[in-house]
């Protein structure tokens, strides 16, 4: 729709098919997805997201005084002035990179769980372990991911950021929302846009993490080069699958990027909630997805 259309968004129920038990992911909530086309860097991209975190909050701070000031009295005393302290800011830019070199110089040590790192899958009726682009059998899966350590595999390049990283990295930037850009191309989905930038193969990504939550926006330009695409689902295997995919961008496309906000998250950050399920009518997350 974005090719006809340029600049559109969606705002409904989404659903997540994994088994998160956590303070910040349910089963069912809700996101705004936003997709723009003629967008060809990443600043542009970041410009339109801080834009609308900005001027959607000082929207509800206008419209609903009460309400928040109910929440920021008698939830998160504080919380005021911590949101005018991200109003009034800019937002920073870090390159996954960077990232993890903050971490890496990083004296807390980071708890990790290498049963929500990992997915075990059935193939030629042996159990294997999937980490990344390695497969690990089993018994040796202990021994390649230690449940605890200041500096292990969670800390090395390519490895997926985790929830107490993210908050680190705001920390680290003195509480204000910062922008992580440019991940790894195997921690991101097949269309997103290749950086071409050699050993360390990046795409053009990027995560708005902010204080409190973590991530709270993710999005990136997409890959609208037609060879490009074909030859990632090649090496995926999944060509079959999304041939129609192929099929919209035979005949050309335009450099186009999006982003999805969830929206239950975006209310924890402003209004200082701690638990997700505290600003949702009807939670439903696994083992308690009630009609």
């Amino acid at each position: 729709m974005s090719g006809a259309f340029t600049q559109v968004f969606t705002f409904g129920p989404t659903f997540r098919a994994e088994n998160s038990q956590s303070r910040r992911h349910l089963a069912e909530f809700y996101m705004i997805e936003a997709e723009i086309s003629f967008v060809d860097s990443l600043q542009d991209l970041m410009q339109v997201i801080e834009e609308l975190f900005k001027a959607t909050t000082m929207m509800v701070l206008s419209k609903c005084p009460e309400d928040v000031e109910l929440c920021h009295k008698f939830i998160a005393p504080g919380q005021k002035d911590r949101l005018e302290h991200m109003l009034k800011n800019n937002f920073l830019i870090i390159s996954y990179t960077e990232a993890v070199e903050i971490l890496k110089q990083a004296s807390q040590n980071f708890t990790f769980t290498p049963e929500t790192r990992s997915l075990c899958v059935a193939e030629a009726g042996v159990q294997w372990c999937k980490h990344g682009s390695l497969q690990i059998p089993p018994p040796r899966l202990s021994s390649f991911l230690p449940t605890q350590s200041p500096n292990y595999l969670g800390l090395q390049w390519g490895a997926d950021l985790r929830t107490e990283h993210e908050k680190y990295l705001v920390k680290h930037c003195g509480n204000i929302p910062v922008f992580v850009i440019n991940y790894p191309l195997t921690l991101k989905p097949f269309y997103m846009r290749d950086n071409e930038d050699g050993p360390q193969h990046t795409v053009a990504a990027v995560d708005l993490l902010v204080p409190g939550v973590g991530e709270l926006f993710g999005g990136g330009l997409r890959e609208e080069r037609y060879h490009f695409l074909e030859e990632r689902l090649a090496r995926s295997g999944l060509t079959e699958v999304y041939q129609w995919y192929l099929d919209l961008r035979r005949f050309g496309s335009v450099p186009h990027g999006g982003f999805g906000m969830g929206f239950e998250r975006y209310l924890q950050c402003i209004l200082g909630v701690d638990n997700i399920k505290d600003v949702i009518p009807f939670p439903r997350f696994p083992h308690s997805c009630l009609l």
